[in-house]
């Protein structure tokens, strides 16, 4: 590792000394009516060196060798614009453009692109199913943008999402089929990255940065536009992904680090005809990466090519695909055996059991295969100005095999050590989505309208198994009992029977929805949206698929949501409202003999988003209560169930993005979150907080400075950390309670940028914290890590 760092400052330094020697390309943009254009990308054609003009429109190219170029101005939705130069050996040449556009059109165009604060996103599409601005929109999101990955060397959808307020990590993923990668926890509820480019995109082992664009992580029940059974009623996490563009270029990164990390990465895009109607991308990723305990290891790689085809100015086509392949270890996990007491098992904090925390207890060959396979289709037709079509099919197979250990806590530390693993388990997920988007007035009054149909179709064929091996001191870290648990000695347990949990189903949802936002001022605007949701359930099946386990069944139910949007400040100040709705099919009968209908949750939440001070300064801060009602609980008959249970989640959310001073960008959050089990189905959980509502507090922050150009362009720092407060993983009057201690994480970048290439270092985890997380168990995290990074650009 050493080696590695010496070596990328060696590196660092010629390349320095030799920039000294080139020459520089600067000029302004101006826009048709004399006003600068901001935020518009200048770079010379095919090379990969370029720029984006300030807030004055001046622009500087650095570090140009000599020769003949093409010079090309653009900005999205922009004419482009390319004129031929010579440059000479140590010249600073001034190339002035005019671009067609006029301020305002401008204005609108980079609504999105202000570099400023670099890590704020003004705009999604995917968010409220059409292009709508952040202080236009009456839900609360947060954007993770590429910026801010870069920065902080982020591999994996898991390093990212440390940056959203309130979202905390509660398992990695597992790698069984249709599982979903890692478990999060948002608002008090358990949530996954169920959904890419904004439908169905399961990867079931840990999601790998190398195709992602951004990640939208967008709060509170969202069934009317996104559904059920890809959501939760804390919110949902969508993949934005990268796209092909109109010129060759792309980058290879490899990185190294502690626990044996090694990872190799490629991004490589070009244009496949002369007319560049048709562009071909191809993102790839190789990561192996141990543990910071005696065993466990994860290796795969990740294949995304995309090909999009423009076949006329109206229609055009987009064609992905994400491949992904595995063979890993499983994370440590401890559970609470079921009836079994806090005060039974004479510790109730993770910080007071007395195992050896860089101690795997199980073998390296207790592994596991895991494979997922996305392809996706989009077309895209322009009918209008006005009318647009997108066509959306998603279809996706993920499977899984081999070992899954885990453990027991019992009395007297003691491990009771087993094994679930998945027998050749498998899941398939079809999405089919037709929407309809238009922008018109009626009247003076603004109209922002989707009509959507989607048909979703989950395919589960699975199938878990589950032994014990043996129980044994946690004080025993070494000797042939604690190399016992191993392929050989499972194989056998299991030769001598299993247990088998079939996970096998199919279901069917046929909806329909339809969302509206109105401008009843310039200022002033409403959303009102509606989803009719048919779901079928077809049965589920036993191991040998000849019994039905559970009968089919069928619910129809209706998803509304409303939002309102005054900006005090046209484009810098928003107060907002939102009531949404969100639902959980549910089968079954009550004591009284009738069909049990969905559980439903719904929101009602408000507060201020802000864009200020010419961009420097964004956020939302926001005040939520979901209410949770017609959870299933037993009856005073305990043969009969009654549908009455509550629960009860508010809190408050700030996200804070701003850029003070240039070169200087901040993102901080802070979440405090108060959920109730207001009616439950145990009386002794009844009033409490429940155990899968992760820490109450948590915060971020993430400081990052680039220095002034005039001292070493392209070098800068970043540090940063997380908190979280005490975590009650166990909550009962009955069993007592069981804390995962607060935590504060602390982390550090350190990075150069040329145009050519990047250098970058971080260190994750500096004070070496022992801390763990946890989904009603205890769950370990790794200690410090360096890990160290160099890009070639083309």
């Amino acid at each position: 590792m050493h080696k590695l760092l010496f070596s990328l400052f060696l590196l660092f330094s010629s390349m320095t000394l030799s920039a000294q020697q080139l020459s520089t390309i600067k000029g302004r943009i101006t826009t048709s009516d004399g006003q600068p254009a901001a935020y518009v990308s200048v770079g010379l054609k095919n090379k990969g060196l370029g720029n984006l003009s300030d807030e004055n429109g001046s622009y500087t190219i650095p570090r140009v060798k000599p020769g003949n170029y093409i010079l090309r101005v653009s900005a999205v939705g922009s004419n482009v614009i390319e004129k031929n130069i010579k440059v000479l050996q140590g010249e600073e040449l001034t190339m002035d453009f005019i671009i067609t556009e006029n301020s305002g059109q401008l204005k609108e165009i980079n609504i999105n692109s202000n570099k400023t604060n670099k890590y704020s996103t003004k705009k999604s599409p995917y968010v409220s199913k059409m292009p709508l601005r952040n202080l236009e929109n009456s839900q609360v999101y947060t954007t993770i943008s590429k910026e801010l990955m870069a920065d902080q060397l982020v591999f994996s959808i898991d390093d990212a999402i440390k940056n959203a307020p309130g979202l905390q990590k509660m398992w990695e993923a597992t790698g069984r089929g249709g599982d979903g990668s890692s478990y999060y926890n948002m608002r008090g509820f358990i949530t996954q990255s169920k959904l890419r480019n904004g439908i169905a995109g399961n990867v079931t082992s840990r999601i790998d940065a190398a195709n992602l664009e951004s990640i939208e992580v967008i709060k509170g029940p969202s069934a009317t536009l996104f559904g059920n059974s890809l959501t939760s009623y804390g919110g949902l996490i969508n993949r934005v992904t990268k796209k092909p563009y109109d010129h060759i270029g792309g980058e290879v990164t490899y990185a190294a680090g502690g626990y044996d990390f090694n990872r190799i990465s490629v991004d490589f895009n070009t244009p496949l005809d002369t007319a560049k109607t048709l562009l071909f991308r191809l993102n790839a990723a190789y990561n192996y990466d141990g543990s910071f305990q005696d065993h466990g290891f994860s290796k795969g790689f990740v294949l995304a090519p995309s090909l999009s085809y423009k076949a006329s100015d109206r229609l055009s086509f987009l064609f992905d695909a994400e491949i992904y392949s595995s063979k890993n270890t499983a994370n440590q996990i401890f559970f609470f055996p079921w009836g079994q007491s806090v005060a039974d098992l004479g510790v109730d904090r993770a910080d007071q059991l007395n195992l050896d925390y860089k101690k795997s207890y199980f073998s390296n060959d207790l592994t596991q295969q895991s494979k997922s396979t996305n392809l996706f289709g989009t077309m895209e037709y322009k009918f209008s100005d006005s009318w647009t079509s997108q066509t959306n099919i998603t279809y996706s197979k993920s499977y899984s095999n081999g070992f899954s250990p885990y453990f027991y806590l019992m009395p007297n530390n003691m491990l009771s050590r087993e094994d679930q693993s998945t027998e050749n388990s498998k899941m398939n997920v079809l999405e089919i989505q037709q929407n309809f988007n238009a922008d018109f007035n009626i009247g003076s009054h603004r109209n922002r309208l989707v009509v959507g149909l989607d048909f979703l179709r989950i395919n589960s064929n699975q199938l878990f198994l589950s032994k014990a091996l043996d129980t044994i001191s946690g004080g025993i870290t070494s000797g042939p009992l604690y190399d016992n648990f191993n392929k050989t000695n499972m194989e056998a347990v299991y030769a001598n029977g299993r247990t088998v949990y079939p996970d096998i189903y199919k279901t069917n949802t046929y909806s329909a929805y339809v969302s509206d936002v109105f401008n009843i001022t310039d200022q002033f605007m409403a959303l009102a949206a509606i989803r009719v949701d048919r779901f079928e359930h077809k049965g589920s099946y036993s191991e040998k698929r000849d019994s039905l386990t559970k009968q089919p069944y069928k619910q129809t139910q209706f998803a509304p949501k409303f939002g309102l949007v005054y900006q005090l400040l046209k484009d810098q100040l928003s107060l907002f409202a939102n009531y949404q709705n969100g639902f959980t099919n549910i089968q079954g009968i009550n004591y009284l003999n009738k069909t049990l209908k969905p559980e439903e949750a719904t929101q009602i939440e408000g507060g201020i988003k802000m864009d200020l001070f010419n961009g420097k300064l964004s956020g939302t801060l926001s005040y939520y209560n979901i209410k949770v009602k017609d959870k299933v609980r037993p009856y005073s008959d305990p043969k009969f169930v009654i549908q009455d249970g509550t629960q009860v989640n508010k809190g408050f959310e700030a996200e804070v993005v701003a850029s003070p001073l240039k070169g200087l960008n901040i993102i901080a959050g802070f979440a405090y979150n108060d959920s109730e089990l207001t009616k439950a189905d145990d009386p002794n959980l009844e009033g409490l907080r429940p155990a899968t509502a992760a820490s109450p507090y948590a915060a971020n922050l993430w400081v990052n400075y680039r220095l002034p150009d005039h001292f070493i362009k392209g070098l800068g720092f970043g540090f940063g950390g997380n908190y979280a407060s005490d975590n009650k993983v166990v909550n009962s009057k009955k069993d007592g309670v069981f804390i995962l201690p607060a935590y504060t994480i602390l982390n550090a970048s350190a990075f150069y940028d040329h145009p050519r290439f990047r250098l970058g270092v971080k260190v994750d985890n500096i004070t070496d914290k022992k801390y763990w997380i946890g989904y009603t168990t205890v769950n370990p995290q790794r200690l410090r890590n360096i890990v160290g990074s160099l890009t070639y650009k083309f």
